[in-house]
């Protein structure tokens, strides 16, 4: 699946994207609030990613910001299922491209994918020492629960708080307006 924004394109990711991917990741800042990304992440971790079986149902997507050149990698977003069967949403953005709207941009693409998948819900979750991605998730219109529960991060390599967040796509909460 593919799906473009204003300024983004977002695409599976490709063998041959390993190394871009390993520079724009490989980012200690930005590992350390995923949960199952490694640290260090190298071209191999890179590698391993990318050689992972597609879900059909629930797509993963590199970023690549839009240019009048070729495409720049700028971060990562999609879909998981969680243990208890809901679907959760997350995504990361290169330190160079930090403040720059690209996790909205792409939240709102992945909320309008989930409603072309038929799915009514929406989780996603972020460490409590991540601020920035909990406003992200608030602008696109996920609510708190009141719920904050330890969540391994592989690359700090113990749990953390993590805050948890919903969407009801069925009631419209989602913002879509910049």
């Amino acid at each position: 699946m593919f799906a473009r924004t204003e300024r983004l394109l977002l695409r599976p990711g490709w063998a041959e994207d390993a190394p871009a991917l390993a520079r724009a990741i490989a980012d200690e800042a930005i590992v350390r609030n995923l949960a199952l990304a490694p640290w260090p992440y190298g071209l191999e971790e890179a590698r391993a990613f990318l050689a992972k079986p597609a879900d059909d149902l629930l797509p993963s997507f590199l970023l690549f910001r839009r240019t009048s050149g070729d495409p720049e990698l700028v971060g990562g977003a999609g879909f998981a299922r969680k243990a208890n069967g809901a679907v959760e949403i997350g995504y990361w953005i290169a330190r160079a491209h930090w403040g720059n709207g690209y996790a909205y941009e792409a939240g709102r693409q992945l909320i309008e994918i989930a409603r072309t998948l038929g799915l009514q819900r929406l989780e996603a979750g972020h460490f409590a020492d991540n601020a920035a991605s909990g406003r992200v998730l608030e602008k696109l219109g996920f609510r708190p629960i009141g719920r904050t529960v330890p969540r391994h991060s592989c690359a700090r390599n113990a749990e953390a708080p993590c805050k948890l967040f919903s969407l009801d796509l069925a009631a419209g909460d989602e913002v879509m307006a910049a």
